[in-house]
């Protein structure tokens, strides 16, 4: 270090103290104003969008609000409500749990995995792969192609195949019967769960240098795994929290994929989620006090969610 930059060092650690820490952060924000202004636009919206929702959903969770009259201050009625006179909400909470417990983890590893295979590939060959592993979880017509697969009349391709083999009489309501709605909603839901989680594993893939290997072949690595383990995951430790991060959320707001198959609700409450209720609440009865409360048990579910996997994740390659 030269000269000149050891005496701006030391006259940066003097001005330090003597310095307050609110002059100090005022200091700083001054020094590094075009970086400010540069993620300005940014957390502007995510305050806006994220932070004041969130802010607004907690506090109206101890209301009762209709939309029309102003809020009512109720304390913890919507919560004693919720868990103990509600028992649709319990039956959510049971379902929501089941799709998250199946379909996070399956379609976190199924993407990680997927992507290390891909990544073996050629690039061209890898563009094309990628391409028909991503497509379903954009693609608008995966719900009408497993509508049709499995429609409740003869027409439905499930249905007739079984029909000529004889092995049923009739056609099976797939949809509309309580014992296959929840199994054929989550078969659904991880044939569409390859989407950004996947790219970024691509991503993260590619761009860890070869030399790395090389110097784990020096250091004892003999196989796949272990690179896998020692080398490739603890490198790309973002994008598997990122990957994470985006599975819980999905697997957590299963709503949609329900809604579009089995109807709303389902049959008989079978895959009726946390979401649905608190759409029914929300945008249907205008409850709104109520349906906060809701979304505050789905949010503090979710946050539990992502703080788990990030302690299990800061074990990789360890």
């Amino acid at each position: 270090m030269s000269k000149k930059n050891v005496v701006s060092a030391e006259q940066h650690a003097v001005s330090r103290k003597d310095m307050t820490k609110a002059q100090w952060t005022w200091h700083e924000i001054k020094r590094n104003k075009v970086a400010y202004l540069m993620v300005a636009p940014f957390m502007i919206l995510f305050l806006m969008f994220t932070v004041v929702p969130v802010i607004m959903s907690i506090l109206l969770s101890f209301t009762s609000f209709n939309m029309l009259q102003w809020p009512k201050f109720i304390f913890l009625d919507n919560y004693i409500r919720l868990f103990l006179d509600d028992d649709i909400f319990i039956l959510a909470i049971k379902n929501t749990l089941i799709f998250a417990a199946v379909t996070g983890p399956t379609s976190y590893f199924m993407s990680l995995f997927v992507a290390w295979f891909i990544n073996e590939l050629s690039p061209r060959v890898r563009a094309v792969v990628t391409l028909i592993f991503y497509a379903p979880s954009i693609s608008g017509s995966v719900y009408l192609i497993w509508g049709t697969l499995f429609s409740d009349d003869a027409y439905g391709w499930v249905n007739g195949f079984l029909l000529n083999l004889g092995i049923i009489d009739s056609p099976v309501l797939w949809f509309h019967d309580k014992r296959y709605v929840m199994g054929l909603c989550i078969i659904v839901a991880l044939w569409t769960s390859l989407g950004t989680a996947f790219l970024s594993f691509i991503a993260g893939l590619q761009g860890i240098p070869k030399s790395y290997y090389e110097a784990a072949a020096v250091d004892g690595i003999r196989n796949r795994w272990q690179e896998l383990w020692y080398v490739t995951l603890p490198t790309m430790k973002p994008q598997l929290m990122f990957g994470a991060v985006l599975a819980i959320t999905g697997s957590f707001g299963f709503g949609g994929v329900v809604t579009a198959l089995a109807g709303f609700p389902s049959v008989e409450y079978a895959a009726w989620t946390i979401t649905h209720h608190l759409e029914d609440y929300g945008g249907q009865r205008w409850e709104v006090g109520y349906a906060s409360a809701i979304a505050v048990v789905l949010f503090a579910m979710m946050m539990g969610a992502n703080l788990l996997i990030h302690r299990m994740l800061a074990k990789v390659g360890q």
